[in-house]
């Protein structure tokens, strides 16, 4: 048995410190897992740009091939170039190396099988934590060999693929890459386009030096909005460490929340498969189903985390997925989320719409938010009943924690994965009425 910290283990992934709590050690035996429990000929793998990415990359190639699994080394690439190099090229299993948006000490694995289907906790991380564990690993008959591949061509045809190129305008663009891969994808798809591009920390740099990759923090793009307005550019985009995720900032430098982004792509989808579903988490704004349904569409409502999205777009054949946290997920991408197909198409919105993107939202969204507020809760599950109970005239649904409406304004609580937290989001029909309604909601939580 190898000591291992269970923790690592995600609910969609596999993340931890280096080299505590993963090295080259665990990293090749989580490779030889991985064979083990998806009893795969070929394994995809990819890179970020981090500084333990070399290691950690080698080794869990080394457990691959040592599994008797050749590997297909695609080098430095975006997770959703991984995901779409495995649905594409029809590979049994894809491992990217990467922890995304964390800083800096800390390395992990997104994990797919054939079509790009991700691993999550019940599909296959569970199994893999307990290969690792016990060391049953399966015996190879042969060593695996190693190929190296450079899809980023391919992949930015994919991209450009989603949208009608002669139809975007000149716009002038701010991308804030945070170090990330999206600092290597972004010059090479907008070669093809005829928007001038200002970059931001496109240099690759494992030690995010002016930011962390993560984008969902308003600390995280201030340097975005000061660079919108000082360019006059029409609008900007950021994107995660290993780019799979994309905010939206207006030509005023108001960032969008990605359920705006959702409503926006929609849009534009449904108005070339009308009667498609679509799917929005819980948390997405009340605009969301409202522009699906006016454009003929379908929407479907889910619990928040790709695992359900992807599962329930399957379900429905959706032409598209999205969620707040800026995860934006695509039929023809295997159902793989892309935060650049979501960029490029909100272009080919704005280009067809032909005025500012603030007008744009300003015209489908009245409502206002809080964004998510985190509270510590000792007890989870009471704190719960608590907030439902002194909602009685609430409309309420258990689909992820609580979501009680109360007509001109609702909200949704649901507990975190991993930690004694709760997670509130409040919408209403104005600033004072979101101002009172949270507190309200608050005082029970923090009570």
């Amino acid at each position: 048995m190898i000591a291992v910290d269970p923790k690592i283990f995600k609910a969609y992934d596999i993340r931890g410190t280096v080299p505590d709590q993963l090295n080259e050690e665990i990293a090749y035996k989580i490779g030889r897992a991985i064979v083990t429990f998806l009893k795969c000929s070929h394994v995809a793998v990819g890179k970020d740009m981090r500084s333990s990415t070399p290691s950690i990359s080698k080794a869990l190639i080394d457990g691959i091939t040592d599994s008797g699994a050749d590997v297909v080394d695609l080098g430095l690439v975006s997770t959703d170039g991984l995901y779409f190099a495995v649905g594409k090229f029809k590979y049994p299993a894809g491992v990217m190396v990467t922890a995304s948006h964390n800083p800096p000490e800390y390395n992990g694995l997104k994990i797919c099988r054939e079509n790009a289907v991700p691993l999550s906790g019940d599909t296959g991380i569970k199994d893999i934590r307990r290969i690792v564990e016990t060391g049953e690993f399966i015996s190879a008959a042969r060593k695996g060999s190693i190929t190296e591949k450079d899809i980023n061509e391919d992949y930015v045809k994919h991209v450009l693929s989603f949208i009608d190129i002669d139809k975007i305008k000149p716009f002038n663009l701010v991308i804030d890459a945070g170090n990330g891969m999206a600092g290597m994808l972004a010059p090479k798809v907008f070669k093809e386009l005829p928007c001038k591009v200002t970059p931001l920390y496109f240099e690759l740099d494992g030690s995010f030096p002016n930011h962390p990759a993560s984008p969902i923090e308003p600390e995280n793009v201030e340097d975005l909005r000061a660079k919108v307005k000082e360019t006059g550019a029409d609008l900007g985009a950021a994107f995660d460490g290993d780019a799979d995720r994309m905010f939206l900032c207006d030509e005023k430098s108001v960032m969008l929340g990605g359920d705006m982004v959702t409503a926006l792509v929609a849009r534009n989808l449904l108005t070339k498969e009308k009667g498609a579903s679509v799917l929005y988490n819980l948390i997405c704004s009340r605009t969301v189903p409202k522009v699906i349904e006016e454009g003929g569409g379908t929407p479907v409502r889910t619990r928040v985390g790709h695992a359900f999205i992807k599962a329930l777009m399957k379900e429905h054949n959706a032409v598209f997925g999205g969620e707040h946290s800026g995860h934006f997920y695509f039929r023809d991408n295997w159902f793989a989320d892309s935060g650049m197909i979501a960029l490029l198409v909100c272009l080919e919105v704005i280009s067809m719409e032909n005025k500012p993107l603030s007008e744009i939202i300003s015209s489908i969204d009245p409502y206002v938010r809080s964004g998510e507020i985190n509270s510590r809760v000792e007890d989870t599950e009471a704190k719960l009943k608590e907030i439902e109970d002194a909602f009685p005239d609430g409309q309420i649904d258990h689909l992820d924690g609580i979501t009680v409406d109360l007509g001109d304004w609702w909200f949704n609580v649901r507990p975190s994965n991993t930690e004694p937290l709760l997670r509130l989001n409040v919408e209403a029909s104005n600033p004072q009425q979101l101002k009172e309604s949270t507190e309200r909601v608050l005082k029970i939580i923090r009570g």
